[in-house]
């Protein structure tokens, strides 16, 4: 697939639209829990969307408003006008990002992409970019009705056992012909699970990125006759799929995590970060792994970071940070191990800022890195070395989140309130539910 040229106007967006035919532009937006949302317009309708908006009720969209405040506008972001590749070249259909409005003009406090450009703008008063790679993990499976998986294959394996490798080819060159560069793919742990990794962007562009990744992925399983799933914990008994979230602050073309002189080559922006994270890990949990399904992959044994600990080689530790190679200073960064892909991005990757800038601002102190095997330890060694763990369930991590004053701030008032109650509600309607387990369990001893 040809790879489209990049566009940052209006002006290009027109141009483009005539030249390849575009017969509909799709608006994308996203409402609180990263549900992707989506209505049409025809080219005629695009200077006005540019211009004003586009008006649609809001109340109808989960966390944005109440009946009595519907009116919103989604006013389309040229700079994320992309052609569509699956849909047929003779009735071209394009999309757009979007951020929503007020009726006034001014931005709505319920928009995850504006909670996310909002604390972007503060970090840039310091004279900061924000930069994130993302690791998506996912399973292929045969339908959506049971997790039946389509090959038995492990780690990194090249067989016939692999079934997903036309439909990874398939979709990276998607991804590619939309203009999201990938770094590289392969099969995971789990059988019939699947990696692919983005090259890093700024941050705001990778969230609108890990939303076109994740539609990318289901679009070309569903072309291939199965169905992809970014559930955390599909199958019983084996691997979750995680989403690693790599993270460093640059200042122009500085590294700031980078100081060659100092231990672990780490500046002392770097070790506030990573302490930062640490010490607000709990209470951000909820909104990098906001599913009651989260906490299935958030246990020992599977891989999946559970104990707040950080270190250079460790993989069973929260934070990691890759080895320094000389003259390698621009990929320093930090490695935050517990988030799930299917979160809501733009939400996920507002509270790790907030988090790793609290730890610079006040200085948190580091700790030393833990590498041994948490997984390994006993209660009292872990305790002796001050190594906690993250929240064992959803409502856990609720609890924690709905007393934290820098998740508050981070994500606004409105977008806090709202989410902390969708989760509520849902917590609510899965602890009324008798499952296939307790059945098993209780009912014929009880």
């Amino acid at each position: 697939m040809e790879k489209e040229a990049k566009i940052k106007t209006k002006e290009e967006v027109f141009e483009t639209v005539e030249k390849q035919g575009v017969q509909f532009v799709r608006l994308w937006f996203t409402d609180i829990l990263g549900q992707l949302k989506s209505f049409a317009i025809t080219p005629k309708e695009l200077e006005g969307a540019f211009d004003e908006g586009m008006g649609f009720d809001g109340s109808s969209i989960k966390g944005f408003a109440r009946i009595d405040e519907s009116d919103m506008l989604a006013k389309p972001d040229p700079a994320t006008f992309r052609i569509v590749p699956w849909r047929p070249k003779e009735h071209a259909v394009a999309r757009m990002f979007c951020d929503i409005l007020q009726p006034d003009g001014s931005p709505y406090e319920g928009d995850p992409r504006y909670v996310l450009k909002r604390n972007l703008e503060r970090l840039e008063k310091e004279g900061y970019t924000f930069y994130i790679g993302p690791e998506l993990e996912y399973f292929y499976l045969r339908n959506d009705k049971n997790p039946e998986t389509l090959d038995e294959g492990g780690y990194f394996d090249l067989t016939t056992l692999d079934a997903g490798s036309d439909l990874r080819r398939d979709t990276i060159l998607t991804l590619e012909a939309m203009g999201i560069e990938v770094e590289y793919s392969h099969h995971e742990v789990a059988p019939s699970q699947h990696e692919i990794d983005l090259r890093y962007k700024d941050a705001l562009t990778m969230a609108d990125q890990v939303m076109t990744h994740r539609i990318v992925v289901k679009e070309i399983a569903q072309q291939h006759g199965c169905y992809a799933t970014f559930m955390p914990k599909p199958i019983f008994g084996v691997n979750g799929s995680g989403m690693h979230v790599h993270q460093s602050l640059f200042k122009g073309e500085r590294n700031a995590f980078f100081d060659l002189n100092e231990e672990y080559h780490l500046s002392e922006a770097g070790r506030g970060y990573i302490a930062g994270l640490l010490r607000h890990a709990p209470e951000i949990t909820s909104v990098t792994n906001q599913w009651i399904n989260s906490y299935k992959r958030l246990v020992p044994g599977y891989e999946a970071p559970v104990y707040i600990s950080w270190a250079r080689r460790n993989r069973s530790t929260l934070v990691r940070v890759p080895m320094y190679k000389p003259g390698k200073e621009k990929a320093t960064r930090v490695e935050f191990r517990s988030p799930d892909p299917a979160c809501n991005p733009y939400l996920a990757f507002s509270v790790l800022l907030a988090a790793g800038l609290a730890g610079m601002k006040d200085r948190y102190e580091l700790p030393p890195p833990t590498e041994k095997d948490v997984y390994l330890m006993n209660d009292e060694e872990k305790a002796k070395e001050g190594i906690k763990s993250l929240p064992g369930s959803l409502i856990e991590a609720i609890a924690l989140t709905e007393n934290s004053e820098l998740v508050r701030e981070a994500l606004g008032e409105h977008v806090f309130n709202n989410f902390i109650t969708s989760k509520k509600v849902e917590w609510d309607a899965y602890r009324v539910d008798v499952t296939e387990w307790e059945l098993k369990a209780y009912l014929g001893v009880l």
